[in-house]
Order: structure tokens, then C-alpha cells, then sequence
């Protein structure tokens, strides 16, 4: 969810998760959102997260960090990992995710 404002996020480990929801268990998976949300940015080196998904089901989520270390430290978070595994089982047809450091970026916003 993106609120409209710029950061400069070069630099940054951007992990991109691209998803494709199965229709099973929409509040449990909501619940583990939530969850997995506020679990994150309580973690060391966490810059943000910008989410989206369509009717379909299909989604993009790009969480960035400070440090590649500080994103693989998220990855083997045992309640992340945990998450990880009812989302293979109940949630997801298929996901992949791609990381990459933030080089330059820019943004736009209608003036009001």
C-alpha cells in the first residue's frame, strides 16, 4: 500500500514477492499479512513496503532494506519462515521473488 509519498530508496535491497492467490482461507491469509507486516518493520534494517494485488488475485509486493544481510535476516526469521510454509500450503498457486539493490528512482504525484 503506498500512501502517495517519494523516498529516495537508492541504495536499498528491494525484495520483490510476485504472487498468485488461491481463493482458499482469505481471512487466515489476511490475519498472516497483518502479522507478517508489523513483524517486518520491527526488524533491523527495514526501509518500507509497498504492496498491491488485483481481483484476480495476482500480487506484487516490494519490501526494501538497509542491507542484502539485514534481507536475508528476514527471510530466515523463523515466524517468517513459518508463514512462508502455511502460504506454500494453503495460500499460494505459485510466488517468486526477485532482490535487487535500488540504483536511482523517481516519483510523480498530481498536484492538489
Amino acid at each position: 500500500m503506498h500512501d502517495g509519498t517519494s523516498v529516495d530508496r537508492a541504495g536499498q535491497v528491494a525484495v520483490i514477492f510476485i504472487s498468485q492467490r488461491t481463493a482458499q482461507d482469505g481471512e487466515g491469509y489476511a490475519a498472516a499479512a497483518a502479522a507478517m507486516d508489523a513483524l517486518a518493520a520491527a526488524q533491523p534494517g527495514y526501509r518500507g513496503v509497498e504492496s498491491v494485488r488485483d481481483a484476480e488475485g495476482r500480487g506484487i509486493t516490494v519490501s526494501y532494506w538497509a542491507t542484502e544481510a539485514e534481507a536475508l535476516a528476514w527471510r530466515a526469521n523463523p515466524d517468517h519462515a513459518a508463514i512462508r510454509d502455511r502460504g506454500r500450503a494453503h495460500w499460494y498457486e505459485n510466488y517468486q521473488v526477485i532482490v535487487a539493490r535500488v540504483e536511482r528512482g523517481y516519483g510523480w504525484t498530481l498536484p492538489a
